[in-house]
């Protein structure tokens, strides 16, 4: 129905910087919303950034200031700019979108990408 491919992940130094993307595909009758959740090892699946077709976004505390999220509509695409970044930031991050597929809304995620900082 929805396919949510990610790219961007790896290895990086604190205080390094990383960009993800993902795009979507399949057969979507319009996006509500696009965002990256972070799973860190042994840890629940925790909002990183949220935006809405409109624009309007949604961080979680530990990244206002570092991390940017954008979107690209027309290719049903979003963004994750991360700098500054700290160990902490370590976990494997999910694609997330929030999808109408022939009238059926749904949830959809990515098959994550691995992202490691060194300290």
């Amino acid at each position: 129905q929805v396919q949510l491919v990610e790219s961007g992940g790896g290895l990086v130094q604190a205080g390094g910087s990383l960009r993800l993307s993902c795009a979507a595909s399949g057969r979507i009758s319009s996006i509500n919303a696009m965002g990256w959740y972070r799973q860190a090892p042994g840890k629940q699946r925790d909002l990183v950034a949220l935006i809405t077709s409109g624009g309007s976004t949604n961080y979680a505390d530990s990244m206002k200031g570092r991390f940017t999220i954008s979107r690209d509509n027309a290719k049903n695409t979003v963004y994750l700019q991360m700098n500054s970044m700290k160990p902490e930031d370590t976990g494997v991050y999910y694609c997330y979108a929030d999808a109408t597929v022939r009238l059926v809304r749904g949830g959809y995620w990515g098959q994550g990408t691995q992202v490691t900082i060194s300290s």
